[in-house]
């Protein structure tokens, strides 16, 4: 949290604004880094990420291990998680699913269960065929060694526990993340 101030003649005005204000997250899939940003300027680089073992690209089903590409936000924070720390995205999103729709890959009924949720701003369904629970996370009790030399998850992004803890301070619910 900082506290801005600003003086316009004989006003002065006071406002809490949190750390995390204006942030948004750049996952480079190819560079293997996440960085935080606001605006244009980058604020800190987390290097060695890993994503899910089949590379990123478009997430065609459940399991497939890939890390989906696209533009997200920050839906849900799990602070128990058995990955440390898990911020989970608002994936499918509607491009998501509209792709999924024209190739066959969901039902009608699938697509206009995913629509509902983001028009009603709410969490989409985290069950279909496309998957879900996609986010970033720590590595828990998992093996750092394993973390540092390939790509492990099934579909998500992941940093060290250290790095993650780091990260927590820009991130909240409704950040959005560019995966690239």
């Amino acid at each position: 949290m900082r506290t801005l101030v600003l003086l316009l003649g004989n006003l002065f005005f006071c406002q809490i604004v949190s750390a995390s204000e204006g942030v948004w997250l750049l996952v480079d899939t190819q560079a293997m880094s996440l960085e935080v940003k606001r605006g244009k300027k980058t604020i800190e680089i987390f290097d060695n990420i890993s994503i899910g073992r089949n590379g990123a690209g478009f997430k065609e089903h459940r399991g497939d291990d890939v890390t989906p590409l696209g533009t997200y936000k920050i839906g849900w924070v799990n602070r128990k998680s058995p990955y440390h720390l898990f911020y989970g995205f608002n994936y499918p999103t509607m491009e998501n699913a509209k792709k999924a729709l024209a190739d066959g890959l969901i039902s009608r009924t699938t697509f206009s269960s995913i629509k509902n949720a983001h028009l009603q701003n709410k969490l989409p369904p985290q069950n279909t065929p496309l998957g879900g629970r996609i986010g970033i996370h720590g590595i828990g009790r998992g093996n750092k060694k394993v973390h540092e030399s390939m790509n492990w998850t099934h579909g998500c992004i992941a940093l060290t526990n250290h790095q993650i803890q780091r990260l927590s301070k820009w991130i909240n619910k409704g950040t959005m993340v560019k995966v690239k």
